[in-house]
């Protein structure tokens, strides 16, 4: 049996929405947790966040950025079926009172983070401020598919400045740190600024939680792909988080890990995907 896309739209000029009928998953998903699909008998297992689950169907967000998200994009429309559709994996956030409950995020996979986690805080009757930085206005998501709609406070931050505030995510945090808005916060997306996060809170003791989305091969925790090294243990993003906390992460590690790992092989898979795709005329 087969898991058909049910909707598909484009976010930015890089970064597209596809939802998914899987009523075992949609049932069961919890904010914090994610999924894992496979497009086709001999495609590679893609680990990937959660921006709803509800009625039976699962809204996932996704960066044209490798060989399979790429293939999704273009050879897969409204009605046809996913291979496999697995999760959810993972273990959820806790939900519960925290007051002032702040959610960054400034990459793909954080900005349906953003919007899970905060739909649930704010229902759990806390506070919700959302901060969401993309590179320029042409980057910005459509408003229906930003976290505004379930944030008591929202901050659109651009990189140039050409739409909401000018600068990070990680600005706008500081000034509302400095304002004493922030009980604790959660945030997704590069694996660089949420270092910096976590040392820009550090020194409050404000507690500060983060999505570390190392490279995943099998992710329910058998391959030992995704280890970070975790307050001097070792741990796995897919078993044990992947949402830790951030001031007990050994981020040079896991940035090493995450950025120097596969990079030739996921560029051939790209480079000669492209080329299938621009000799069939598709780009």
């Amino acid at each position: 049996m087969g898991y058909k896309i049910t909707a598909k739209r484009d976010l930015s000029p890089i970064d597209y929405m596809v939802e998914v009928e899987a009523p075992h998953v949609a049932r069961s998903w919890k904010p914090g947790q994610f999924v894992v699909f496979i497009l086709h008998e001999k495609g590679e297992r893609i680990p990937m966040s959660v921006f709803k689950a509800e009625n039976g169907k699962v809204m996932m967000f996704i960066r044209k950025l490798g060989k399979t998200s790429l293939q999704l994009y273009y050879e897969f429309n409204v009605g046809d079926e996913l291979y496999s559709f697995l999760g959810p994996l993972g273990k959820p956030i806790k939900i519960k009172e925290y007051g002032n409950v702040v959610f960054a995020s400034d990459a793909v996979c954080g900005h349906a983070e953003n919007y899970a986690l905060l739909k649930a805080m704010k229902e759990a009757g806390n506070y919700t401020i959302s901060v969401q930085t993309f590179e320029d206005k042409n980057h910005v998501y459509p408003e229906e598919f930003l976290a505004k709609s379930v944030a008591d406070e929202h901050y659109l931050t651009t990189l140039d400045g050409s739409a909401g505030i000018k600068g990070h995510y990680l600005d706008v945090v500081k000034k509302l740190i400095e304002e004493d808005k922030v009980d604790i916060i959660f945030a997704g997306g590069g694996l660089r600024n949420l270092a910096k996060l976590a040392e820009l809170t550090r020194p409050y003791g404000i507690p500060t939680y983060a999505t570390v989305r190392q490279i995943m091969v099998d992710g329910t925790g058998m391959c030992g792909s995704c280890r970070v090294l975790y307050n001097g243990e070792v741990k796995f993003a897919c078993r044990d988080g992947p949402v830790f906390d951030a001031h007990k992460i050994d981020w040079e590690d896991a940035i090493n890990r995450n950025y120097n790992r596969f990079i030739e092989q996921e560029k051939l898979a790209k480079e000669l995907y492209l080329k299938y795709l621009k000799e069939k005329g598709v780009m």
